[in-house]
């Protein structure tokens, strides 16, 4: 999926802020935002709701940036609703919560084991346009970082508005950039110090 159009695709939502489901059109109703399209693999298992805890903690990070957030899984809206009242690491969650009950946007994706009828855990980070610019996924039963996605989607947003711009190994917000090309062939090095001095 990196570098493609996300997919046309239709999904009920369970929203935890309005305790009601409603509909959600990818990628029409992101237009025009970043956003991180965040696939668990079940409802009332282990590391997942650590992990929307981590996202939970970033939100105010993750809205400042202007980045969106859906997570989703196989489940359908009424385990997302008990889930989200019975765990304790979900009081207060404040993402939509897209049911791909059947597996089918997963398919669509490349994620869905087949074997288990689950999603894998995936992230995908869609640029205003609905491309998909950052892919990743992890085994099972290893949590992500909320802190990585956030710093991943500042890394997109900047090249987004710094065309030509490429940001080096563990960039944050705020850090020397590089400026691809010929005369820096070789002394990526100096390149980088000499952008560090200049910020500095």
């Amino acid at each position: 999926m990196l570098s493609q159009k996300l997919p046309e695709y239709t999904l009920e939502a369970y929203d935890p802020k309005t305790e009601a489901s409603k509909k959600i059109n990818l990628p029409k109703d992101i237009a025009g935002h970043f956003t991180l399209i965040f696939f668990y693999p079940a409802d009332f298992t282990f590391v997942c709701p650590t992990e929307l805890a981590d996202l939970q903690n970033r939100k105010a990070e993750f809205e400042k940036l202007g980045l969106e957030v859906i997570v989703a899984s196989t489940d359908t809206v009424f385990t997302h609703k008990a889930w989200v009242e019975s765990e304790e690491l979900l009081h207060g969650f404040g993402y939509l919560m897209a049911a791909d009950h059947n597996g089918s946007f997963s398919r669509a994706l490349g994620i869905y084991n087949e074997a288990s009828g689950l999603a894998q855990r995936a992230s995908f980070l869609v640029d205003p346009d609905g491309i998909v610019r950052a892919e990743y996924r992890v085994e099972s039963n290893i949590g992500r970082s909320a802190g990585e996605i956030l710093r991943l989607a500042k890394s997109l947003k900047f090249v987004r508005e710094n065309p030509g711009a490429a940001c080096p190994a563990s960039w944050d917000e705020g850090a020397a950039t590089l400026t691809p090309g010929l005369k820096i062939v070789g002394h990526v090095g100096e390149a980088l110090k000499k952008a560090q001095h200049a910020k500095a």
